[in-house]
């Protein structure tokens, strides 16, 4: 394969799950799976850290 397949640059002052990229890019950063990652969106918003805070409050909430 010699295509040239250039990544999109990433916003990371919103999350955005448009694209494969973009999907994959944040469920890494935030270590969770795509379900997961689509709920918080829809909860809290495109805000990288309040995402980021949803995800451990909520597995904080499931251990205790």
């Amino acid at each position: 394969m010699t295509e040239d397949l250039k990544q999109p640059e990433l916003n990371s002052e919103h999350i955005c799950l448009n694209g494969l990229h973009e999907l994959e890019y944040w469920k890494e950063t935030l270590d969770c799976d795509e379900l997961t990652l689509r709920k918080a969106v829809a909860v809290v918003g495109d805000a990288p850290e309040k995402v980021r805070a949803y995800l451990v409050e909520r597995r904080e909430g499931s251990c205790g």
